[in-house]
């Protein structure tokens, strides 16, 4: 764990009369992040051994994870309690799930914003993806839409805000950068992130069960960089369902 005085004991707050929300701290850092990390893998292994009876699930932030449950089913007290305890005994984890090696397009098409942002930082376009590709992005958690992940780990030569005024339409999976954040765009919707690229690869499935969203809090991901006719290739097996998704993934972050 990092001294950083972000890091702060952990406090227990009740979400109505069905969920807890057990805090770790007031920051994006990654300690802090690998603590909610640790408590869902104690989360992880006492659903698995039939010991969370009522719970329904749990969903990780940057800094906090909430417990939904059933009061109906279990005891909200000793719920408390347990989680109290479980929290005071998770440990730090990093990495902990798979490393996504995800093809991206950064032509001009597909990636509006990237000279923009070059010229901004005194570098070339190709600089940027660069810096984009050589970049190791971990998954802090899901949010605004289902499946849109958001990643730290933005080199901070890139650090740039959003934009003034939010786009009406961003592209499904546009790649996108604010601050020292990068995210997926896994549908079209309104946003105000920069766009730096596009990938083929569907970040949202509703039609699986196990897992609809390709990237889970603990992820990583790498980007790498693809032509027209590549993206192209992927596009139309992705729609067609036959593109093997197990080929961009990697366990244990490796």
């Amino acid at each position: 764990m990092t001294a950083d005085s972000s890091i702060l004991p952990v406090r227990l707050l009740s979400v109505g009369d069905a969920a807890w929300t057990v805090e770790f701290g007031s920051a994006i850092d990654p300690a802090i992040h690998g603590r909610v990390l640790g408590f869902c893998s104690l989360l992880d292994t006492l659903s698995g051994d039939g010991r969370l009876e009522g719970v329904v699930e749990w969903v990780p932030t940057f800094r906090s994870v909430t417990v939904h449950f059933r009061p109906e089913q279990a005891d909200a007290m000793a719920l408390r309690d347990l989680l109290g305890e479980l929290a005071g005994k998770s440990g730090i984890l990093s990495a902990a799930g798979c490393r996504w090696h995800i093809p991206v397009c950064f032509d001009a098409d597909c990636a509006p914003d990237l000279a923009d942002v070059a010229a901004a930082k005194g570098l070339t376009p190709e600089a940027v993806v660069q810096l984009l590709t050589d970049s190791v992005f971990s998954v802090y958690m899901l949010g605004f839409l289902p499946g849109f992940p958001y990643l730290g780990g933005v080199p901070e030569v890139l650090d740039m805000p959003r934009l003034a005024s939010p786009r009406k339409v961003v592209p499904a999976r546009s790649i996108a950068i604010a601050g020292r954040m990068c995210a997926a765009y896994p549908w079209e919707s309104p946003g105000g992130w920069r766009l730096l690229g596009r990938t083929p690869i569907r970040l949202f499935d509703a039609a699986n069960a196990r897992r609809p969203a390709l990237l889970a809090p603990g992820d990583q991901v790498v980007w790498e960089a693809i032509d027209s006719a590549a993206y192209a290739e992927i596009d139309r097996e992705c729609a067609a369902g036959s593109f093997d998704l197990a080929s961009l993934m990697r366990e244990g972050g490796a």
